[in-house]
């Protein structure tokens, strides 16, 4: 049961991260404007959450660009790295 509240949380983490790097990065990103969302949008969240989100921004960056690139939605790209249950 611990394993899927963790779960939850960086679920949640995430979606929010994304919606933040998303707005940062504006409508029609390119690698630029990604990048320098993912450093920013972490940065909001506080050290403990701006930590785990460094951590998650490194691991799935490719994947992340792509989505917000393709305009997916923060939930459907946390989704499709394994991160949230769809």
């Amino acid at each position: 049961n611990g394993v899927v509240q963790g779960r939850g949380i960086k679920c949640s983490l995430c979606t929010k991260a994304l919606k933040k790097i998303q707005a940062l990065a504006g409508d029609n990103p390119d690698e630029a404007a990604v990048a320098a969302a993912l450093q920013k949008g972490c940065r909001v969240l506080g050290r403990a959450m701006g930590r785990l989100c460094q951590r998650l921004v490194k691991k799935y960056r490719e994947q992340i660009t792509e989505g917000l690139q393709n305009g997916d939605m923060p939930r459907d790209i946390c989704t499709a790295i394994g991160i949230c249950q769809s």
